[in-house]
Parts: C-alpha cells; structure tokens; sequence
C-alpha cells in the first residue's frame, strides 16, 4: 500500500517546519528589543502620573509584558493568514475578570497594545512618536494640580452662634462653601460642608479649628478616586 511507503524524513515535511523562517531572526530581536524599550517608556510615564492610593508594581510590570507579548503575536499573525484566523478564534474566548480599580489604568492597557500592535506590523516612527505624545500629554494634565477640587469640611461646634461664625469664615476664605449635611445633638452640632479653595493653602482649617466654640475642623479631599485628609488639617 501506498502510505506503508512514507519515509521517516516524510514525516517533517510539513507547514509547521516551514513557518520557522516565516518571521527572521533579525526581524524578531529588532521587535523584540524595541517593544521593551516602549514598555518601559510606558512604565516610566504610569509610575509618575499615578495618583492613587496603592501604587502596585505588578501593574507597570504587566504593562512592559503587554506590549511585548502582543508584538510577538501580531508577528505571528502577519507572517500567516491561517494563524491569524486561529488566532482570533483562541483569542475570543479568553475572558479577563480582573477588576480595573482606576480609570486611567485602561488607557494605559490599550496604549501598551497598541504599541505592540503598531511595531510588529513594521511601523516604528508612529509607535515612537507617538508614544512620546502621549506620554508627554499624561504627564502635563494628569500632574497638573488644580484648586477647583473639591474639599469637604467636617464641622463640629458647641452651637448656633459657633456654627454662624464658622460659615462666615469659610465664605470670606473659600471660594465657594455649601453645607451638605447637619448634625444637631443636644450641646453639639456637626456640619459638613463643600468648599471650594481659592489657592492652594489649606493653613485657615489650623484657625478655623482655633476658633471658640469650634469643637473640631476636619478637611477632607476628594479627587473622584480616592477619599482623605487634606494638607494642613
């Protein structure tokens, strides 16, 4: 029979030793090396514009594995048309369940994909530049400090008359101040109230709180992420 005839070498000669020279070795190590050194770019530009609670290092590790990872797949992908349809298959039904605690942590997810996507397909000044652009970009605004922030002012005083004088501090201090909530207790009432700074100094909560009646003066910022004593309090 025909198929008892099939030599040991016949064995080998498939697609899959083909495709070893698919992608050169130079090709690899260019991409390779490249999409490190942008990794670490984007590591760099997410360690100083982080601004939450707990800085976690693991996260800005991933990011340089992302976009490494991805510029080996998608060499992969261009260098076969049937892989990447088997790609997308294998792809569509992984499922990531980790939470994303910080919004900004998905726009550097998708920035380190994209690097790796845009250098595997041979496009090196668009990932470079473009990169330092956006890096450039997060730098400026996401450290950019604001005095429109929000505060939050916990008031704690003995009366009515003590809680009159305190309001009518803050309005002369602050640049905007609205009472949320009030808390009335037999010989203690307890405001808090949203202020809004003029400039960034936060000295008048140590005279507030020196005030007579004034049981307690608490600041609290919050940025949208994260809640907690403000400078000064």
């Amino acid at each position: 029979m025909a198929f008892l005839t099939t030599t040991f070498s016949d064995i080998f000669k498939s697609n899959f030793l083909e495709n070893i020279t698919s992608v050169s070795i130079l090709d690899m190590i260019i991409s390779i090396v490249l999409a490190f050194g942008m990794g670490m770019f984007i590591f760099l530009v997410y360690k100083k514009t982080y601004t939450g609670v707990m800085y976690s290092a693991s996260f800005g590790t991933t990011l340089v594995a992302l976009t490494m990872i991805t510029t080996v797949v998608i060499l992969a992908v261009t260098s076969n048309v049937v892989l990447s349809l088997g790609m997308v298959g294998a792809l569509s039904i992984v499922r990531f369940r980790t939470a994303i605690k910080e919004p900004l942590d998905i726009a550097f997810l998708f920035w380190s994909i994209a690097v790796g996507i845009v250098l595997a397909a041979g496009m090196i000044p668009l990932a470079v530049i473009g990169s330092v652009v956006i890096g450039v970009i997060l730098l400026v605004f996401v450290n950019r400090k604001s005095n429109c922030n929000p505060y939050i002012v916990v008031l704690r005083c003995n009366g009515q008359d003590s809680e009159n004088k305190a309001k009518a501090f803050l309005n002369e201090r602050t640049e905007r101040c609205i009472i949320k909530s009030k808390t009335v207790q037999k010989g203690s009432v307890e405001v808090n109230m949203e202020i809004r700074l003029k400039e960034d100094n936060t000295d008048f909560v140590n005279e507030l709180a020196g005030m007579d009646g004034v049981q307690s003066a608490v600041l609290v910022s919050y940025n949208g992420e994260y809640m907690g004593y403000g400078p000064g309090s």
